[in-house]
């Protein structure tokens, strides 16, 4: 049996999609947010010392693993090779890049958009808050909003010729990639300028396999 150690909001919901898409038996173990801080509760490290979600064991191996990209690919490996292009092969390659992509190149702005926007508005002395909010703003306008911005611009191009981003196939990848684009939808950062990331999040969202994770897994916001 597989446990999944899953976060309300956070990016294990996506490892919920890929269990669903491979059939496996598992349980989920819910773990709920501090309501002021919004991190997840100390509990968490009882199972791993970072206290952080994802967090999977499985009884066949005995193996506890965290971070999506490492779970994602053990699960696959273990259980679902279909998801997984042929070794060496160009579509392989794509595959990598994109599993490492999502949190090497988009998380990081992405986190960073979302800590000078809780800067902004953070409990503060009022004379220090005019200060907060320039600093917060200069950052993101000269730094995180481009990043972001060049980061969406590749990804819509990619998926416009593109059905998944591995090409025809239903990857890896796409379980990884699917978590900053949609809670980029729920934000706000992607509109109609970008209509094939949007067709694209619609897509693996209309999934039976992603609806019956999203059932399973609870409180989500971004969906």
């Amino acid at each position: 049996m597989i446990t999944l150690h899953h976060l309300n909001n956070s990016r294990s919901q996506r490892i919920i999609w890929l269990l669903e898409e491979l059939g496996v038996d598992y349980e989920i173990k819910f773990y709920q947010r501090d309501p002021v801080t919004i991190l997840a509760p100390k509990s968490l490290r009882d199972i791993h010392p970072l206290g952080k979600s994802p967090v999977i064991t499985d009884d066949a191996s005995g193996i506890t693993l965290a971070e999506s990209g490492a779970i994602i690919e053990y699960l696959i490996s273990q259980y679902g090779p279909q998801f997984k292009p042929e070794q060496a092969s160009e579509q392989y390659w794509q595959y990598l890049y994109w599993l490492h992509f999502s949190e090497g190149s988009l998380m990081p702005p992405m986190v960073m958009r979302l800590v000078f926007m809780k800067m902004k508005t953070a409990p503060m002395p009022f004379f220090i808050k005019p200060v907060a909010k320039m600093l917060a703003d200069k950052v993101m306008q000269s730094f995180v909003s481009p990043n972001i911005r060049n980061q969406l611009k590749y990804i819509e191009a990619h998926l416009a010729n593109h059905t998944w981003f591995c090409g025809d196939q239903l990857t890896g990848a796409d379980f990884q990639m699917s978590f900053p684009l949609e809670a980029s939808v729920a934000r706000g950062l992607i509109g109609d300028d970008y209509p094939h990331i949007q067709k694209y999040v619609k897509t693996f969202q209309s999934r039976a396999a992603y609806q019956a994770g999203l059932a399973k897994g609870g409180e989500y916001d971004y969906a």
